[in-house]
């Protein structure tokens, strides 16, 4: 159903059409691009990521029926001595797939790579605490809410708080 390659510079110009507004970037990303997204920023992105020893491994998620790349997600701040990482940036992009559950098997697909593939303990995740779909969608993987961040980004006027949420190992098996 949903399979994740890694994100390549052929992959530019489709998460630059997804990225919007600033504030829809910054919800994306959190502070880790700047409005607007260009080829520069997306180098400096990939260019320490998806080698064995990276901390940091970026993907597309790609709808296997068809091919069509549907999404995005990474798996970062890789720390093997506490075997944890964080999932960030992620985007279901096309807007024809979403409310399918997409979401919650592009989650599921880059948990088993954490807990099977890099035999993690421990997977990470902010959220904004209006991103109900976003909530909903890290709740039904099996996340947990940490705590909340109360007006932790300044956007405009008006601050956004972050949940912090995560999930063990024991809790995916």
């Amino acid at each position: 159903m949903i399979e994740l390659k890694y994100f390549e510079q052929s992959d530019f110009k489709q998460l630059i059409e997804w990225s919007g507004s600033p504030e829809f970037l910054m919800q994306w990303s959190g502070p880790s691009f700047t409005y607007p997204l260009d080829e520069s920023q997306l180098n400096n992105y990939i260019n320490e990521a998806n080698t064995e020893d990276s901390n940091i491994f970026i993907y597309k998620a790609v709808l296997t029926s068809t091919g069509k790349t549907i999404g995005h997600v990474s798996l970062a701040n890789l720390d093997r001595k506490n075997n944890s990482a964080r999932i960030g940036r992620v985007l279901l992009g096309d807007p024809s797939v979403r409310g399918q559950g997409l979401g919650v098997k592009m989650i599921e697909e880059v948990l088993r790579i954490a807990f099977e593939d890099l035999k993690l303990h421990r997977v990470s995740l902010g959220v904004f605490d209006f991103n109900k779909s976003a909530i909903a969608c890290y709740e039904k993987a099996g996340f947990k809410k940490d705590g909340l961040l109360r007006d932790i980004r300044k956007i405009g006027d008006q601050y956004w708080s972050l949940y912090e949420m995560s999930i063990l190992e024991n809790e995916w098996r």
